[in-house]
């Protein structure tokens, strides 16, 4: 498969990844597809790919589960090494392009006392929806690379898959 119909089926759309790093054909080493495992367990048992509805949770844990991705992350990376190139490409991506701008706005904001303001959670919830969308696809990217059925959706009694991504 080419990374880029990858990309495409789970709607990671606007990155900025190299050209030929997109249109190269990938077929995950056994090391990418334990790395993909283990991240997307880490991603579907998480608030990341989760729905939390107004009355559940806190922001500040949640944003504490969400940066704790940027550990997880290197330390996968890290046990599998440079037999996962290619998955680690993608995974410093997503943690940059898309972990990183919304971590570092709300980390800001919740050191200053502004996650205690009604008004900011409602932000901050609206910010994390946009986020969960994103890692949804980024779950179901990884569950396709790890051989494994998508259950990000099953909380909503729904079958895993792009179109319930």
């Amino acid at each position: 498969m080419k990374v880029k119909e990858l990309f495409d089926q789970w709607s990671l759309k606007g990155l900025k990844v190299n050209l030929k790093f997109l249109e190269m054909d990938w077929a995950p080493a056994d090391a990418e597809k334990d790395a993909a495992w283990e991240m997307y367990v880490e991603l579907i048992t998480r608030v990341t790919t989760q729905h939390l509805l107004p009355d559940e949770g806190d922001e500040e844990t949640a944003l504490a589960s969400i940066h704790s991705l940027f550990d997880v992350t290197r330390k996968v990376i890290k046990e599998h090494g440079r037999h996962c190139e290619a998955f680690a490409r993608i995974a410093i991506v997503i943690l940059n392009q898309r972990i990183r701008p919304f971590t570092a706005k709300w980390h800001r904001l919740a050191v200053a006392g502004e996650l205690k303001k009604p008004e900011a959670k409602v932000a901050f919830r609206k910010d994390l929806a946009e986020l969960q969308d994103v890692l949804r696809g980024y779950t179901g990217l990884l569950a396709t690379v790890a051989n494994v059925e998508d259950m990000t959706a099953l909380k909503d009694g729904q079958q895993g898959g792009a179109g319930n991504a």
